[in-house]
């Protein structure tokens, strides 16, 4: 695809770090000056100083479960948590609400979550039709696709979810273009129009989210004649990471900052290596910083074979929080972490927990170039002292374990 949505996304790798690291400054200061909340997550900061990646990996991380205990905490005051940089009134559209539930805020911002460039890559344009399928009640979603078609200059038909038989009606009449929503009620939609012998083949493209879409389903959509483009975007965040029609990974939005961690810690990972998505948004009416997503993800090298020169992740791999309850107490990633910080000679580190029901053992696999039985004893203290819990030690070569993002494996039989 040789067009683009705009100059940002061929911008030099250079010029874009260099830009985006001067408004990371910015946002900072703004997030601690209108965000209550990382007012004093963050206080002490000298924002002015946070203008590198290494200087954001010193940042704490802030998690879902974190926001959603502050708002908790603070309903009768401020559902928000002290997060949003703006009040309701004028600058603040709609307030939705995620599962927890967890408040968010729309700014006035136009496409203020941003998916216009992702329906753009995946070929919405002007005066298209575009048949929505996300949910209009309480949460997000269909809005944050319904902004980014209407910034494309498509017409939207807000459809929402269920009732097929009168969706199949509304899409032979309308002769939509394109379709936003999930991948599995797309396949119902289509799944009954061949069983009824409605003619909706109008329906050219598509744009899915909120649930994976592995490429076996793609290459039954196209059986079907329509293409499907995988969006990754938040309710917090917005748009996160979208695909081409290179179908290399999806590429990193221009209004975001994306690390990858060690699940449990704030610690970047090499590139290549599977860890959980942490999100610096720049917008400034709900300025996250260090946003922990809870999901996994990796860098690929090199750029988009279309031109675009953000950097592209996997696409969803799985969840971070691994945390496993064993012998009736909860092993947390963060603590496998802390015991391998402790030593020095020792890389990555992967728990293993196996047994039957009532008979837990837990195996704690450690990369290392030069292993000792003094080095295996003093860990499993560390262990011991950390998770209060016993457990082996296997010393293993770099490189040995597997590149999946897990820190904890819980490998027990269940039957």
């Amino acid at each position: 695809m040789s067009e683009f949505f705009d100059g940002l996304e061929t911008r030099s790798a250079d010029q874009r770090d260099a830009e985006q690291m001067a408004a990371l400054a910015r946002q900072v200061a703004h997030a601690q000056a209108h965000s209550a909340a990382f007012g004093e997550i963050l206080r002490g900061v000298d924002a002015a100083a946070v203008t590198s990646r290494a200087a954001l990996a010193r940042l704490p991380v802030t998690r879902k479960s974190e926001l959603l205990e502050r708002q908790k905490a603070q309903r009768s005051t401020d559902a928000f948590g002290g997060f949003a940089a703006v009040v309701r009134g004028p600058k603040m559209q709609r307030i939705f609400a995620s599962p927890g539930p967890i408040y968010e805020p729309e700014g006035t911002a136009r496409d203020y979550w941003r998916t216009g460039r992702a329906l753009f890559a995946a070929g919405f344009r002007s005066g298209h039709l575009v048949h929505n399928a996300f949910s209009y009640h309480m949460t997000p979603g269909a809005f944050i696709l319904e902004a980014g078609a209407l910034a494309v200059g498509c017409t939207v038909f807000p459809a929402g979810t269920g009732q097929t038989e009168q969706q199949l009606q509304a899409m032979v009449e309308l002769r939509p273009d394109a379709y936003t929503g999930t991948p599995s009620f797309l396949r119902i939609l289509l799944e009954k129009a061949v069983e009824t012998g409605t003619d909706i083949r109008s329906l050219q493209r598509a744009s899915v989210g909120g649930e994976a879409c592995p490429p076996s389903l793609t290459a039954w959509f196209r059986e079907q004649g329509v293409e499907v483009f995988q969006t990754y975007a938040t309710a917090d965040l917005g748009l996160v990471a979208y695909e081409t029609a290179s179908r290399q990974g999806l590429v990193l939005d221009e209004g975001v900052i994306v690390e990858i961690v060690r699940p449990g810690t704030g610690d970047p990972v090499p590139e290549g290596e599977v860890g959980e998505l942490v999100v610096t948004t720049l917008n400034p009416d709900y300025p996250l910083i260090r946003f922990g997503t809870g999901d996994l993800s990796a860098v690929l090298p090199g750029s988009c074979p279309t031109g675009r020169t953000a950097p592209r992740i996997k696409g969803w791999m799985g969840r971070a929080d691994q945390t496993t309850k064993v012998r009736g107490m909860f092993v947390h990633p963060g603590q496998v972490a802390d015991v391998a910080r402790r030593f020095p000679e020792v890389g990555r580190a992967r728990l293993v927990v196996s047994g039957e029901m009532a008979n837990d053992r837990m195996c704690l696999r450690v990369e290392t170039a030069g292993g000792s039985d003094g080095l295996r004893s003093a860990i499993e203290a560390a262990v011991r002292d950390v998770t209060k819990l016993r457990a082996d030690v296997e010393l293993v070569a770099p490189g040995s374990l597997p590149n999946d993002g897990k820190v904890i494996e819980d490998a027990r039989s269940y039957q």
